[in-house]
């Protein structure tokens, strides 16, 4: 999937596909001019997106084997951002931490039943109670088998209510994370920095937060630079969604940002390690 960006030389549209890093290091075909583009988003965020364009634009089969991939990346995430929330309490410098947990999810990386006990385990620890969701039925695992290993052709109802359900079920466990994602979101921070320092000095580094279908909603308030909706307002009046169909449906009329908002704040680091990030 392609996305368009802009030269910071000549400010005319270069259009990029996403990478697996979510950096870009980049030439303009029209000035030439190399740049840099890091873009604020994360691969769940991306692949729950990509799945949502395959729907839209016909691709039933595409979509469901995206959105299952957004789902496994997210409880990636969760336990990313889970680990890092526990650890910023200890002794251990952010990097050390990080490190760490890049170690131990090497021994898991290619296996996804492990990553799903990995999150299983982290969802005990930071909650107190086990993740009862995790049934077949619950994550609709029985549909995306027969999608994707069995070769079913899937109605477009069908997908959506798949999509629905990963939807309801991101959106709610971040929903439980709250301030505890930026943990996860400062690790991407990591990346970019390291990235960054290994940069030539001509080349231009263009951070872009890119909006998608988790909103900035979960975080208590409006989108970041939008102010709140007038109480008259035929937004403010609507319902509130009452099943997975129907949250995902206003999600999806509702794009706005996600994580992005709380990078902003240059004291991120300080806020959220060494003790900062722990719920009460």
């Amino acid at each position: 999937m392609l996305f368009p960006t802009r030269c910071p030389e000549c400010a005319r549209e270069v259009r990029a596909e996403f990478a697996d890093s979510a950096v870009h290091d980049l030439t303009c075909p029209h000035c030439g001019a190399e740049f840099c583009v890091l873009v604020r988003k994360h691969k769940f965020e991306v692949l729950f997106d990509l799945g949502t364009r395959a729907l839209m634009d016909g691709y039933a089969r595409e979509a469901v084997a995206t959105f299952a991939a957004a789902l496994e990346r997210f409880f990636e995430f969760y336990v990313r951002a889970a680990v890092l929330e526990r650890m910023a309490d200890g002794e251990t410098e952010f990097a050390g931490a990080l490190a760490a947990l890049d170690g131990t999810w090497k021994h898991v990386s290619a296996q996804s039943e492990r990553q799903l006990g990995m999150f299983a385990l982290a969802y005990l620890l930071r909650e107190g109670r086990p993740p009862d969701f995790l049934t077949p039925q619950a994550l609709g695992s029985d549909f995306r088998n027969r999608v994707v290993h069995r070769g079913a052709l899937p109605r477009r109802e069908e997908v959506e209510t798949y999509a629905a359900r990963v939807f309801a079920l991101i959106d709610r466990l971040l929903t439980e994370l709250g301030e505890g994602a930026a943990h996860a979101a400062l690790a991407q921070e990591a990346e970019f920095a390291a990235h960054l320092a290994r940069l030539p000095g001509h080349v231009t580094a263009v951070f872009e937060e890119h909006p998608g279908m988790f909103r900035a909603r979960r975080f208590g308030g409006e989108a970041p630079g939008k102010a709140a909706p007038d109480k008259a307002s035929p937004t403010s009046r609507a319902a509130p969604p009452r099943n997975d169909a129907q949250t995902f449906a206003r999600a999806l009329a509702e794009r706005g940002p996600g994580l992005e908002h709380l990078l902003r704040d240059p004291s991120l680091q300080d806020r959220f390690w060494k003790g900062g990030g722990r719920r009460s």
